[in-house]
């Protein structure tokens, strides 16, 4: 260890975002309304600590619709599900509850319209993400995955006057334009969709990320490694300079050998991991000598999500007292 005064840059924005609180309050929500077991079709958000704290509570999940009981409550998860989810859920007399993002569900829209006008629509995203799946299910005729720059010259369309480009929300807002130049160069007429697909908890939490890794010697990154903007931003944080990054799901992961020659280390988390994950590794680090911390604030976030409808509605009626 060194002798030069240790510290922490903590980054700001991190950790949950709207989208990621709006589904986790929904499952417990359903658990309180309706009672357990609720079924959650794939992870509610990509979170370790998370899903099993709402297993305790009586969630229970599964990878596909078939695998829930006929008449129970199952919950989407925020990554966004196909309409032939919907469709299996109806006729197994499923009560579904939607926590899809809102922003995933703009994402859904735009590609219903842009294949509704006949585009050929490319797909900015990694192959087998959920969200990349549910978007591809809205119109599977007309979407064409696009994992970076290095799949564009393979890219055929019908029309090359009529292409458009969405993306999987969160992606690398660098490496996402970085595929768009590209594609663009291949199909000058290539239409963006009409606004920002980037999620703007993926871009605030990678440009908070850029404002310490520079001066760290090493970024630590909370969050699951099946998290795409979590793994993103320990690449990231690489990227702009920081001398190690490493990626946890929480302080048990932590290596005191990591620590060999650091004065500054910098600490975030993704966007689906909540606060008390990171106050754990801030109380490890601590231990170690690095009390002192600085929270870097790039910027201030206050987007909020209302509940799904209908469970906003069983909510209602539950707290009517009978009688």
């Amino acid at each position: 260890m060194t002798d030069t005064p240790r510290r922490v840059l903590l980054a700001a924005p991190r950790g949950y975002c709207a989208g990621v609180d709006r589904a986790v309050v929904t499952v417990e929500k359903a658990l309180e309304t309706y009672g357990p077991p609720i079924y959650v079709r794939k992870q509610i958000v990509h979170n370790k600590h998370v899903v099993e704290t709402l297993e305790s509570r009586g969630a229970v999940f599964v990878d596909e619709t078939d695998e829930v009981p006929e008449g129970a409550t199952v919950v989407f998860s925020a990554h966004g599900v196909a309409p032939v989810v919907h469709e299996e859920a109806g006729r197994r007399s499923l009560r579904t509850i939607d926590a899809t993002c809102p922003l995933v569900t703009k994402v859904h829209a735009e590609a219903r319209r842009f294949a509704s006008d006949d585009y050929d629509i490319l797909l900015i995203g990694h192959e087998g993400h959920e969200e990349v799946v549910g978007t591809t299910g809205e119109a599977p005729a007309h979407i064409h995955l696009v994992q970076g720059p290095g799949d564009v010259d393979s890219v055929t369309v019908r029309d090359p006057e009529k292409v458009a480009w969405l993306s999987q929300t969160t992606l690398s807002v660098d490496e996402t334009l970085a595929t768009v130049r590209r594609l663009r160069e291949r199909f000058p007429a290539l239409l963006d969709p009409p606004s920002d697909d980037i999620c703007y908890a993926t871009q605030n939490r990678q440009v908070a990320v850029k404002e310490i890794a520079a001066e760290a010697d090493l970024v630590i990154v909370v969050g699951s490694t099946n998290s795409s903007n979590s793994v993103r931003l320990v690449e990231v944080a690489l990227e702009v300079g920081a001398g190690d990054a490493r990626l946890v799901d929480k302080a048990g992961e932590l290596d005191d050998a990591w620590l060999d020659g650091v004065a500054t280390v910098g600490v975030t988390s993704g966007a689906s991991v909540p606060e008390i994950l990171v106050r754990g590794v801030l109380d490890w680090l601590a231990e170690r000598g690095f009390a002192d911390v600085h929270e870097v604030v790039s910027a201030e976030e206050s987007l909020l999500f209302a509940l799904p409808p209908d469970l906003r509605r069983d909510m209602r009626a539950a707290a009517v007292p009978s009688g």
